[in-house]
């Protein structure tokens, strides 16, 4: 998140409040970062796993609320942070939220993430198309396919919301898997934001050594193993009942 710009005849008091935005943002990004990256070590399903993703929930929520919320006020706005805000904080409460209602169970707080990754969706192709309007291709000093990215993954998860919708909830596999891939993609939003949002934090030889590329690719590769465990998982439980019944 860039410097948030206060007059310098603004009260201290104000200045004080911008600071502790700061402060709270760059906090809770780096704690969450870390303990999205300790849930994948701990075993799933243990207190200490359950602990942990507690701790990862909080801090990305106010993380990602803080950094949606400034991106509109920043000296030059960013449209790009902005939607990285929302979608973050939609993907942490959705994922959150997936292993919390009980199998199966649909409210009215499902209709309402099916509207915001649809927003997402919307005003992600929307900046796209402006982007590509630009003899650079950019758009607040991000390139378009910030925004095609925003839009690819809030399309999945608009397609995901609908299906738990129409289905009257998830179970099972699909219950697991829906909780991880949000979750994951949230991390790796917030990884993304520090390793290359902000290279000039890390000294001049990480950035030239190609490094700052490695926890990305490290969290997508755990997705796809993890992913892919859920589902030769719940393959191997579906033949041992056939088994059974045989």
């Amino acid at each position: 998140m860039a410097t948030l710009y206060i007059s310098p005849e603004s009260s201290p008091l104000v200045h004080a409040a911008a600071a502790a935005l700061l402060y709270a943002h760059i906090g809770a990004g780096s704690l969450g970062i870390a303990s999205g990256a300790a849930a994948f070590v701990f075993r799933k399903g243990t207190a200490l796993h359950r602990l942990i993703g507690k701790v990862f929930v909080a801090s990305m929520l106010i993380m990602s609320g803080i950094g949606a919320c400034v991106a509109p006020f920043l000296p030059t706005p960013e449209r790009a942070s902005l939607i990285a805000g929302v979608l973050t904080f939609y993907l942490v409460l959705s994922s959150w939220l997936a292993v919390k209602r009980k199998p199966g169970e649909v409210g009215s707080f499902e209709h309402g993430l099916l509207l915001t990754s649809l927003g997402i969706t919307g005003a992600g192709a929307y900046f796209f198309w402006l982007a590509m309007q630009s003899p650079r291709g950019m758009l607040d000093g991000q390139p378009g396919a910030a925004f095609a990215l925003f839009t690819i993954i809030g399309s999945l998860a608009a397609v995901g919301d609908l299906r738990l919708i129409i289905q009257r909830g998830v179970t099972g596999a699909t219950r697991l898997a829906r909780h991880l891939w949000r979750m994951t993609i949230a991390l790796f939003i917030a990884a993304n934001s520090l390793f290359l949002g902000q290279p000039q934090v890390f000294p001049k030889a990480v950035q030239k050594s190609g490094l700052l590329f490695v926890p990305a690719l490290v969290i997508l590769a755990l997705l796809l193993f993890w992913l892919s465990h859920t589902a030769w998982g719940a393959h191997r439980r579906q033949r041992a009942r056939r088994m059974q019944t045989a």
